[in-house]
């Protein structure tokens, strides 16, 4: 609800103050359904499993809404996008915040849910490119904007540890309890349509952006010893 009402505000702020401003709304690849056939792109079957996705979904009917009574509304649906700046509680910096911690003794062990589902992971600075770009187009649409590439959980955990010199086996568990109910097995972005438009290409891959981002909480725990509970 806070996601389509803060959409619904932002878009009759603009309609009524500022008229020929170019409104760039961030969507999501958790408004598709989580049986829609991969890769999935503007055109892929839409079906929110979550309430995250469907406050997504509401802002970007309002955002075609206002396109169609002439304001220029442009939606990026973006996949996953990840950087050294994301909080502890996703996955990404969960699992390289947990291999800095363990590497250094601070903590022992990590526990994850379902390892086998895979997402198309970018780098944020990558995806305020796009929606740059996209806020200077002439005719404004709605753009997916991701990789491209695809990899699973366990890819993610294998390579963060094997940053810091560790095997994830030795260290990470299965907790079948931390698994969500309704998780798509596949997420993958086909940006075509964002080359295409946007002349855009993501410059930085998935392992360059982990290794990044471990590299980061490396630094962060050698100056504090400590970033949130151990696991």
């Amino acid at each position: 609800a806070a996601i389509a009402r803060g959409a619904e505000s932002v878009l009759t702020a603009c309609a009524r103050h500022a008229p020929a401003a170019h409104v760039i709304m961030a969507s999501s690849s958790e408004i598709f359904a989580a049986d829609a056939p991969a890769p999935q792109n503007e055109h892929s079957p839409i079906g929110p499993a979550s309430p995250y996705g469907k406050g997504k979904l509401i802002a970007l009917q309002r955002a075609r809404e206002a396109r169609s009574r002439g304001q220029h509304v442009s939606s990026a649906i973006l996949f996953n996008h990840e950087s050294e700046r994301r909080p502890p509680r996703f996955v990404t910096r969960k699992v390289t915040l947990a291999a800095a911690r363990i590497a250094a003794g601070v903590q022992h062990s990590l526990s994850l849910g379902n390892m086998e589902a895979r997402r198309d992971w970018g780098f944020a600075g990558d995806y305020m490119d796009a929606l740059v770009r996209l806020a200077t187009v002439e005719t404004p649409e709605d753009v997916v904007v991701g990789t491209g590439e695809a990899h699973s959980v366990l890819d993610l955990v294998a390579l963060a540890f094997a940053v810091v010199g560790l095997d994830y086996r030795d260290h990470v568990a299965r907790d079948d309890s931390l698994t969500r109910p309704v998780d798509a097995p596949l997420r993958v972005a086909d940006a075509r349509r964002a080359h295409i438009v946007l002349d855009w290409t993501p410059r930085i891959r998935f392992e360059a952006l982990v290794r990044r981002m471990v590299a980061a909480d490396v630094e962060r725990v050698r100056l504090t010893q400590d970033e949130g509970p151990a696991s």
